[in-house]
């Protein structure tokens, strides 16, 4: 505070100070923002045009919200950063457990209180940060979580009978009273616990145990879905939703570039590891299209979502897999290789939810299958497509891949481990002919480690869009033939090879 605040209800008078409601102190505060151009939601990135918008006409409409959106699409954080548009601080009856406005006291407490000492009540001042409530929704959650219950412990103590209002213990939504309120996963509560909102959402009061109270509550309501808890878990009941004025759709970011500014934002990756490992912006763009492709797989669960958690989570696991490999090799330096995208697998895998062909096929191979789409669906953007050179009639001179695939068609086969040093990569890679003419000739500006970068990208390319075999052999990734490799499995199954199939 930047002066010296009224103590008491007599001064806090005297000054002139005006209350307001919270719905309108954040209508008031965001008028303010939007008319001054300031941000009124700082990180959120991708809402610019479509949520934030929303958002905003809500509040200006003084209306409770319900974010309805798929997992990891800023539904929490968003809520959470409306206390920046409440008034820095608010006056309070000093030692009201629910925030009593000493201008409209509601509490038992605060109403004695001020009767009893008037214009010397104590007024104390409630950062907005104190201003906010959060429950996760369970299927345990009791009306007395919420709203509260009588509290037989505080009647003996105090010793008062069952019928006094003051034996009452408050819930964390009296709590919240000149505040907001959340409530995350909204369908995971069970339906009469839902009916337990009606009254509160509708007139802004509550009622526990029979007591006849009207405590007119002064809070903003914000409240969290998941589409596929309506059917999968649990639903809104009806009039509650009705009773929610704005409902507002969340969505994932709908282009590669908002997506690695979110994870560019959100990654926790250390000065020390930066300063030593080297994340080129093709490994960065390999990272956000694995989500882009998850969200469109045919293996993985479209109602669950796919987080933006994963992007980030794989962000950090690759420069960490990156700087393993030069504590390993004792470097000094390294860059991120497309080889390093196997330690992102765990990032994967634990942040995808699974059809019932995904689990046929495992969680593994789905992960790999990710990596190798963000490979296929990302080379384009860099390299002609090798889908225009697939057919025999076109493999003749016209493709600029066909010195490379002629390599590996002498029987040649090219064995890349993670962890081997920066040289032996090297070295490794020199050895396909054609490769690194190729990528002089495409990616003229790549140099030094890019460069190798570039090398081993093609490999993964045509593999990608099965010009050249690419196997996984435990951390081992094997390049080869592509007619060799399915010849030697046809045989090895017994089986005559089908040229038709080539």
């Amino acid at each position: 505070m930047a002066k010296k605040q009224p103590e008491t209800w007599g001064a806090l008078k005297a000054s002139g100070y005006k209350p307001t409601q919270v719905k309108d102190e954040i209508r008031n505060n965001l008028i303010r923002k939007i008319t001054e151009k300031e941000t009124t939601f700082p990180g959120i990135l991708g809402y610019e045009n479509t949520v934030i918008p929303d958002v905003e006409r809500a509040l200006l409409s003084r209306h409770n919200i319900l974010f309805l959106g798929l997992r990891g699409q800023a539904k929490t954080r968003m809520a959470r950063q409306m206390t920046d548009l409440l008034d820095e601080y608010i006056p309070i009856v000093a030692g009201s457990e629910i925030n009593d406005d000493p201008f409209h006291p509601i509490s038992r407490y605060a109403i004695d209180l001020m009767a009893e000492k008037g214009d010397d009540t104590p007024i104390a001042w409630l950062h907005r940060s104190e201003r906010y409530g959060e429950k996760l929704a369970t299927p345990d959650v009791s009306v007395a979580d919420l709203i509260g219950d009588v509290d037989p412990i505080k009647a003996a103590n105090l010793r008062l009978s069952f019928a006094d209002e003051r034996v009452i213990h408050y819930g964390i939504i009296p709590r919240s009273n000149r505040g907001i309120f959340v409530i995350n996963e909204l369908p995971d509560l069970q339906a009469r616990i839902q009916v337990a909102l009606f009254n509160i959402l509708q007139e802004g009061d509550i009622q526990i145990r029979g007591f006849k109270l009207r405590m007119a509550l002064d809070i903003l309501f914000v409240f969290t879905a998941n589409p596929e808890d309506y059917t999968n878990r649990g639903s809104i009941v009806t009039p509650l939703k009705d009773r929610i004025e704005s409902q507002i759709i969340t969505h994932y970011p709908k282009d590669v570039e908002t997506s690695l500014r979110i994870t560019g934002q959100e990654a926790t990756v250390l000065p020390e590891q930066l300063s030593k490992v080297k994340v080129p912006a093709l490994i960065s763009r390999l990272i956000e299209q694995i989500a882009f492709e998850a969200r469109e797989s045919e293996f993985v669960d479209k109602k669950s979502g796919v987080s933006a958690r994963l992007t980030i989570s794989a962000f950090e696991n690759a420069v960490s897999a990156a700087e393993r490999r030069l504590i390993l090799n004792h470097e000094k330096e390294t860059q991120v290789r497309i080889t390093d995208l196997l330690g992102v697998v765990p990032s994967i895998t634990g942040k995808i939810e699974l059809v019932y062909e995904g689990e046929q096929e495992g969680p593994l191979e789905v992960a790999y299958n990710l990596l190798d789409k963000s490979i296929r669906s990302t080379f384009v953007q860099y390299f002609p497509n090798p889908e225009l050179f697939k057919k025999r009639k076109q493999a003749a001179d016209n493709n600029p891949y066909r010195p490379i695939i002629q390599w590996f068609e002498k029987g040649n086969k090219l064995q890349l481990f993670p962890d081997i040093p920066d040289q032996q990569r090297e070295q490794a890679l020199q050895k396909v002919g054609g490769l690194k003419d190729f990528v002089k000739s495409h990616a003229r500006e790549a140099k030094g480690q890019d460069m190798l970068l570039m090398m081993e990208f093609v490999l993964h390319g045509l593999a990608a869009y099965s010009l050249i075999s690419k196997k996984y052999v435990g951390t081992e990734i094997s390049f080869g033939d592509l007619l060799g490799t399915m010849m030697d499995f046809n045989l090895e199954a017994g089986e005559d090879p089908d040229p038709d199939h080539f």
